[in-house]
């Protein structure tokens, strides 16, 4: 009995976390990144110059109240930063650390970027993706990596909509029939400093989230050594 009580506290605090992450996808705004919450950054677990302590310790500097570390096909930097975040607490106690990672996809003869959050990391579904490189085969297939990040408990949402060469028209509408759940309406493509989202795409692919009733999210893509800008 005592080890199915357990259960059923782990997964009601996973629906909470999910139910919580909505919530801000819900109310995400141009403003809310880079100075209350950050979804897109890169550490030194993929193709980022931050080591996810160092992600921990800009986090805390900035006041941050949310971020997810989406390293490509890895999830280290996130369990570093998770373990890392729990020494220094409770002087982060304010700032959530959820799961996330950035996958590369094939949708529409294109290789896209779907980014996944609040999902289990050790749930087998996501292991293809998990390798340190591009999945192959099926696994590329944006159907497949959506499906996969559902069956882990997670949320998909395409990546920088306008960085492709397809439309973002076509790609969002596409990637809404395959059940995609958000898009990345806040991003900065031309890397202007202070990092700020571009006007013209931020309401080009908002009203698109709109139009399909998806979720909004944003972030700095992150590569460099600060969490305020991209490079």
């Amino acid at each position: 009995m005592a080890v199915n009580v357990v259960y059923e506290s782990t997964d009601h605090r996973a629906a909470q976390d999910i139910d919580a992450l909505r919530q801000i996808f819900e109310h995400f705004t141009s403003t809310s990144c880079p100075q209350n919450y950050n979804f897109h950054l890169h550490t030194t677990c993929s193709d980022g110059r931050l080591a996810p302590t160092q992600v921990i310790d800009q986090a805390i500097a900035l006041g941050l109240k949310g971020l997810a570390i989406t390293d490509h096909h890895s999830v280290r930097g996130y369990y570093q930063a998770q373990a890392y975040l729990a020494q220094v607490a409770p002087a982060a106690s304010q700032l959530r650390l959820w799961t996330g990672m950035e996958i590369s996809a094939g949708l529409l003869d294109n290789e896209v970027h779907i980014l996944c959050y609040g999902f289990d990391p050790s749930h087998t579904a996501l292991h293809p993706y998990q390798q340190q490189r591009a999945p192959r085969g099926i696994d590329y297939e944006a159907t497949q990596v959506i499906n996969a990040v559902h069956q882990a408990g997670g949320l998909a949402v395409l990546a920088h909509p306008d960085r492709y060469r397809r439309s973002p028209q076509d790609l969002i509408d596409t990637a809404a029939t395959l059940g995609i759940d958000g898009v990345e309406v806040f991003y900065a493509y031309n890397n202007p400093s202070p990092w700020t989202p571009s006007p013209r795409q931020t309401q080009l692919i908002q009203d698109l989230a709109n139009q399909y009733g998806l979720l909004k999210t944003g972030g700095t893509d992150t590569h460099g050594l600060s969490l305020l800008q991209r490079i």
